[in-house]
């Protein structure tokens, strides 16, 4: 198995990523609109939480019942649930779609797979991880904060079996993925909306560096692009294609 070197994030708490969540947008906003989000999200989070909310997330499960994994939304615990309502709530992403833009990047690029490492940030239980190794990539990571999903898509890489599986280095690792040290070489980075907006700009600043450092090839791959703006108003960052469920981005050196 792969090892990357990354600090364990400290033990989260509902207060403290409440309170981030609020200070990060007071600073954008102001400390009015910020508390009126806070309670909008809660109250989305209760709703979510009714028989029929639940029902709804297990929507996602054939996947899992094809692989015998779990990575549907349905089984995330109410503490995860909420914590995520304030980083970023736990979805896996549709494997059509999924296919649609590993090929548009391929279409779009003269890229080959096996000189890239795909790396999802805030990969939750790791499906996304499990549909990235029917690519030949070089190898595949998922970073997630969430300690009880990482230990999740650890169990499912285990027993994942897929006849047409091409990369067979794959590792989920639990750590800030706004502050994950990219690993070396060329990268494909998978964004399924893992951030709010303060985070996205820490984690986009944190690739700037790194590259920076060390100039190779990267793209992003950005699903749900609720924040495409911030990509859009940087220098360092080229759009290549999309549609309105998706953006791909060149990161420019």
């Amino acid at each position: 198995m792969l090892r990357v070197d990354a600090p364990r994030p400290a033990q989260l708490s509902i207060l403290s990523a409440v309170r981030r969540y609020w200070r990060d947008r007071a600073a954008q906003v102001d400390p009015v609109s910020a508390t009126r989000e806070v309670l909008v999200i809660t109250w989305e989070f209760l709703r979510d939480s009714t028989p029929a909310g639940q029902r709804q997330r297990y929507g996602d499960a054939d996947y899992d019942w094809d692989y015998r994994v779990n990575t549907t939304s349905g089984a995330v615990g109410w503490r995860d649930r909420l914590l995520g309502a304030f980083h970023s709530a736990y979805q896996p992403t549709e494997p059509g779609l999924f296919r649609e833009m590993l090929e548009a990047l391929q279409q779009h690029t003269d890229l080959t797979f096996g000189d890239f490492t795909f790396l999802d940030l805030g990969s939750g239980k790791g499906r996304t991880l499990l549909m990235a190794c029917d690519y030949p990539f070089r190898r595949i990571l998922g970073v997630e904060l969430l300690p009880s999903l990482d230990e999740i898509a650890k169990h499912n890489i285990s027993v994942f079996k897929s006849d047409s599986q091409k990369c067979f280095a794959l590792e989920s690792i639990c750590a800030d993925a706004t502050t994950f040290p990219f690993p070396d070489g060329p990268l494909v980075i998978y964004l399924f909306n893992p951030f709010p907006e303060a985070g996205l700009r820490r984690a986009l600043e944190n690739l700037r560096e790194s590259l920076a450092r060390s100039p190779r090839a990267a793209y992003v791959l950005y699903h749900n692009p609720q924040l495409e703006q911030i990509f859009v108003e940087s220098a360092h960052f080229e759009k290549i294609t999309g549609t309105h469920q998706y953006s791909i981005f060149r990161a420019v050196i």
